[in-house]
């Protein structure tokens, strides 16, 4: 292994959360800050957040239900 190749190694990174949960990594960066954490992240904590504010999803099914309707077939006179 060469000399001086590989950055530094922290044994005690400590990463902090938007949350206020803190812990200890090991990383090549002294500190770490993250938005979300096991400690408040929904796939953790069981808590789930709908993010529909635009009524996506109903203008979703909307699309789907017109795209699986079928379509009148033209009378020729």
């Amino acid at each position: 292994m060469k000399k001086d190749a590989h950055p530094k190694y922290f044994d005690k990174t400590k990463v902090a959360c938007a949350c206020g949960n803190a812990f200890e990594v090991g990383s090549t960066m002294e500190k770490i800050n993250v938005e979300i954490c096991s400690a408040c992240h929904p796939f953790f904590t069981g808590n789930e957040k709908v993010m529909d504010t635009a009524g996506m999803v109903e203008k979703f099914k909307g699309r789907m239900a017109k795209a699986t309707k079928p379509k009148a077939k033209a009378v020729k006179k």
